[in-house]
């Protein structure tokens, strides 16, 4: 091969590569959510859109294509000094799109780094107002004003701030520790709180259920009483109502108050014990009826018949012997029985001769004042 074939085939060789490159240079693809800013000559030309492109080679320059996606980007934390001088470390999270590629590409040379400076600052002047309670509780506010800020000042830019997150807000340690304190204090407290609640509400349910008890208790011994009370009224009254249907003598009363008398004295503790005046009264009355009987027997064994008289004053006529035979046995039959019965009372004779001595001055005493 001669030297003009062999120039022949590198002119060949070299036309394809250019064609190649041109082909390259003037054919682009933008994907999805990316956007591409075209400088014809050193200018601004246009800005691409996703799909195929086609640009002039050497004239046209494609710069870096731009993400349109929301994007995150998380800052170091920041020493910030609250409105009580403390100084507490604050990590934000910006959260921002790109809107505008023209503007983003040629509005600000470092977008990320501005958004970055700029929330630096706008942290420090917002937090420097509050004081370390309310930064720590006022989250929700912090971040409605710092995203109110931004979104402002990087509008401009092609950038639109969705959302700025406090990630963490650290205070010193020393303050950490006056906290746990704090915290461990309150909790305490309300421990105690609840603890003396409920020994309260249990005294309370206590006393109420012990004041029930005794309500109820006092109502049922009331009713018992009552009942009692009934009862014995109702016994008295049958005794009352016996007695007064048996028709009782004082000499049965009399013989009745000294049987009761020996059952006052029962007792161990029983020391003194008071008859009343009434006593003599009563063994005058038995007294009375011991005699009586006795002058009823001693007439019925010693009398003659005598002779019965009628009412106009003429004498009756006498019975036969058998009929005076018949009445002289009664007569002695009864003579007999008023013997027995007035031997009988002798038991209560002695029972009321005890009485009298084991208290003869307390006796003497009541006679007398009787």
């Amino acid at each position: 091969m001669d030297a003009g074939g062999i120039i022949l085939v590198i002119v060949v060789i070299a036309l394809i590569l250019f064609v190649m490159t041109v082909l390259v240079r003037s054919v682009r693809i933008i994907p999805q959510a990316r956007a591409g800013v075209v400088e014809r000559l050193g200018k601004y030309q246009r800005t691409l859109n996703p799909g195929l492109t086609l640009l002039i080679p050497f004239v046209d320059r494609l710069l870096p294509l731009l993400d349109l996606r929301e994007q995150v980007v998380s800052f170091p934390p920041q020493p910030v000094i609250t409105s009580d001088n403390l100084v507490v470390s604050i990590d934000t999270v910006v959260y921002f799109q790109v809107t505008d590629a023209r503007a983003a590409t040629y509005e600000i040379a470092n977008y990320i780094q501005a958004v970055e400076q700029l929330t630096i600052t706008t942290l420090r002047n917002v937090v420097g107002g509050l004081n370390l309670e309310e930064a720590l509780t006022s989250r929700d506010q912090i971040n409605g004003q710092l995203r109110g800020v931004l979104d402002e000042a990087t509008g401009r830019w092609g950038l639109r701030v969705s959302r700025v997150e406090l990630k963490a807000i650290e205070p010193p340690h020393s303050i950490q520790d006056s906290m746990e304190k704090q915290m461990r204090a309150e909790r305490d407290r309300r421990a105690l709180i609840l603890t003396a609640e409920g020994t309260k509400q249990s005294a309370i349910l206590t006393a109420e259920g012990e004041r029930q008890a005794q309500i109820l208790k006092a109502e049922g011994q009331a009713k018992a009483a009552v009942l009692k009370a009934d009862g014995e009224s109702q016994a008295i009254q049958k005794v009352f109502e016996a007695i007064h249907r048996g028709n009782p003598d004082p000499k049965l009363l009399a013989y009745q108050y000294l049987q009761t008398l020996p059952k006052i004295a029962e007792g161990g503790s029983n020391k003194l014990w008071i008859i009343p005046s009434e006593v003599g009264d009563a063994l005058k009355g038995i007294g009375g009826v011991l005699g009586n009987v006795g002058q009823a027997a001693e007439p019925a064994a010693t009398a003659e018949p005598s002779v019965p008289f009628t009412p106009d004053g003429s004498a009756a006529p006498v019975a036969d012997s058998a009929g005076a035979g018949v009445e002289s046995d009664t007569l002695e039959e009864d003579a007999r029985a008023f013997e027995e019965e007035a031997a009988r009372p002798s038991e209560i004779d002695a029972e009321a001769q005890g009485i009298l001595e084991h208290h003869p001055r307390r006796l003497g005493t009541d006679d007398g004042g009787a």
